[in-house]
């Protein structure tokens, strides 16, 4: 067998790699963790973990972050209390730094600290908008994902953000 040159180093080499590059974000060690497609989140082993766990890496699935749900109605309605905002995001390594969840309309359900995403200013429960142009009022979140993950590296984001706190009705 001849010499091995074009071997890609192992996923938690790559993790920390991604970290590696000193004080991005306020000099706080550890690198960025890739999320799965579905939003889930990857751990290095010993993160959190109790002794008798195994050394595969750790999911886990948080609730979601809205107070209330949001029709896409409530979104488009003229001199309601939302705002749109629009956000170029040019993915790292690791990713874009957030994750989508919801349905009809989609939201923010977390944004990693250090990532490209929070650099750009998005917060949670922003709802999506817009995709790289493309309306997705009317699309799901694994749909919307979809269409993140597999677009250009800079995505142009349109969301929409509440201004006027939650109004309810009645």
């Amino acid at each position: 067998m001849g010499p091995r040159t074009a071997v890609a180093p192992s996923k938690e080499i790559k993790a920390e790699a991604a970290g590696a590059g000193g004080g991005r974000c306020g000099g706080q060690g550890g690198g960025r963790l890739r999320s799965s497609s579905d939003g889930s989140r990857y751990s290095r082993r010993g993160v959190g973990l109790s002794a008798n766990s195994s050394s595969s890496p750790v999911l886990y699935n948080p609730k979601s972050v809205l107070k209330r749900p949001v029709s896409t109605e409530e979104l488009q309605t003229p001199g309601g209390p939302y705002m749109k905002k629009t956000f170029t995001i040019v993915g790292d390594a690791v990713g874009w730094g957030f994750v989508v969840r919801g349905n009809r309309p989609c939201h923010i359900q977390a944004v990693e600290p250090c990532g490209p995403a929070a650099a750009a200013g998005m917060k949670v429960c922003q709802f999506v908008v817009s995709v790289n142009g493309l309306n997705v009022l009317n699309l799901d979140y694994r749909t919307v994902s979809h269409l993140i993950l597999t677009g250009p590296r800079t995505v142009v984001m349109e969301v929409n953000l509440d201004v006027g706190g939650q109004k309810l009705p009645g």
